[in-house]
């Protein structure tokens, strides 16, 4: 640990503050969310908030920089249909790919060497393991991708929850939105949702949460690529009425101890760096 800093926000950092933490640590975090459609009761940013909340918080604990959060990610089966004016913003697997890679590239350029990307929004995971392995292979950098506590792998703040998966707009994420500010959630306006196979399947598929695959024959074996509409209503799986900020409030602290637990680890490892070189950076 090194002498700690007024912020970890490089956005917030003058040059001299980036070239003195590098003299503390090679570590970087890099927030990604998403602006998606949730309940009716929570905004589009959910993901966005609860990412950008749980890193800052583990930047501060672990005395590590952050980098400013980027919005939008990977969400085409969140944009619901044409004209019904739902506000969600997708980027392209192709384009979240050339985000992570150039955010990375910028990073080993000016002197890191370890890179973490955190997101609550599992569907970024589905497109970026390329542009993670291609920084790796290129840079020797350490790279990893970091999920907040969501849908199956809420196993750090299960203490916690009533509902032992945090799924959408439910008991985690409301808490979450409530924790981070109140007066942006329409608590009136939720409700409690499960999740079903979209009707085209017919009766011989199930579904019960909301990993993009169906049950069949007592397996998931099968992928489809679905809209979200299609297999819940609202947007929402699970009960919103648990919630409370309170609830958030506490899940905010245990997900980012994890993540400060994490960064100490990594903190340990020696890394070799092959280049650092960014010469395309333009074009």
């Amino acid at each position: 640990m090194g002498e700690k800093f007024w912020t970890y926000a490089m956005e917030e950092m003058s040059y001299p503050d980036v070239q003195e933490i590098l003299k503390t640590t090679d570590i970087v975090l890099i927030p990604i969310g998403s602006q998606e459609k949730h309940g009716p009761h929570i905004p589009l940013a959910c993901d966005s908030w609860a990412t950008i909340e749980t890193t800052k918080r583990g930047a501060y604990k672990a005395e590590v920089p952050y980098t400013p959060l980027i919005p939008v990610g990977y969400s085409p089966h969140h944009m619901g249909k044409m004209g019904q004016g739902i506000g969600g913003l997708t980027f392209t697997g192709e384009t979240l790919r050339r985000i992570v890679y150039e955010i990375g590239k910028s990073l080993v350029f000016h002197g890191f060497n370890k890179l973490i990307f955190t997101s609550q929004h599992a569907s970024n995971t589905k497109v970026v393991d390329e542009a993670l392995r291609r920084l790796r292979y290129e840079t020797g950098a350490f790279v990893a991708w970091y999920m907040t506590p969501t849908e199956r792998r809420t196993q750090v703040i299960n203490h916690l929850l009533e509902e032992k998966v945090g799924w959408h707009s439910g008991e985690m994420e409301t808490s979450q939105c409530l924790a981070y500010k109140a007066e942006a959630c329409h608590m009136d306006r939720a409700n409690a949702h499960k999740a079903h196979a979209p009707a085209i399947l017919g009766e011989a598929f199930a579904k019960t949460d909301g990993v993009p695959t169906v049950i069949f024959q007592g397996t998931e074996n099968i992928f489809i690529p679905m809209e979200h509409h299609e297999y819940v209503e609202d947007a929402t799986i699970g009960d919103p009425h648990l919630a409370s900020a309170e609830k958030g409030e506490k899940i905010y602290e245990a997900a980012s101890d994890n993540l400060r637990d994490f960064i100490y680890e990594v903190r340990k490892m020696k890394v070799e760096i092959k280049t650092r070189e960014y010469d395309f950076r333009a074009f």
